[in-house]
């Protein structure tokens, strides 16, 4: 459930400090054993481009990580880069998260005002919720154009979409 209910406190506050049993403090942390999980989307690049997929392009890092990990192989991708990102980020089809177009031709029609809704948590603000931190880098393409001024809102930069670091453009 996002965002998630705040819990009763399962301490005991009494009248007095020695009436008093607090809880145990729990650090912020992915449980253990949990996997890391990187995200990679790269612009314009065709999924049989690298030799990892029988394309001619080497890449050897890729073909490693490929050979340790799953490889995806099935997905849906859109000829515009936000909502592809918005897509892969919400696992929604991305008219379903307002991002019908890419932020710089928004317009107030349903489906394309790129303005991402809240009730559609990313996987990085899941991942944030259960522990994990979360960063992203490079180029975001999902905060509406009206919101890019130095005063924010930020709201809906990277770092309002689970994202705890973001170096990059928004």
């Amino acid at each position: 459930v996002i965002p998630r209910p705040i819990a009763p406190y399962a301490g005991t506050v009494g009248r007095l400090t020695e009436d008093s049993a607090p809880v145990p403090m729990e650090l912020d942390g992915a449980p253990d054993g949990a996997p890391n999980v990187v995200v990679v989307l790269l612009d314009d690049v065709g999924f049989g481009s690298f030799a990892t997929f029988g394309g001619p392009v080497a890449a050897p890092a890729l073909e490693r990580v490929a050979a340790e990990g799953l490889r995806y192989n099935q997905f849906h991708t859109t000829a515009l880069c936000a909502p592809t990102r918005a897509a892969l980020l919400t696992g929604r089809n991305h008219h379903t998260v307002h991002m019908g177009r890419i932020t710089e031709a928004a317009n107030s029609f349903p489906a394309y005002d790129t303005v991402i809704p809240k009730e559609a948590a990313t996987v990085a603000e899941i991942l944030r919720q259960n522990g994990y931190a979360t960063s992203m880098f490079g180029k975001g393409h999902l905060t509406p154009i009206w919101e890019l001024g130095p005063s924010g809102p930020f709201d809906r930069w990277p770092t309002g979409l689970g994202f705890d670091r973001f170096y990059g453009f928004p």
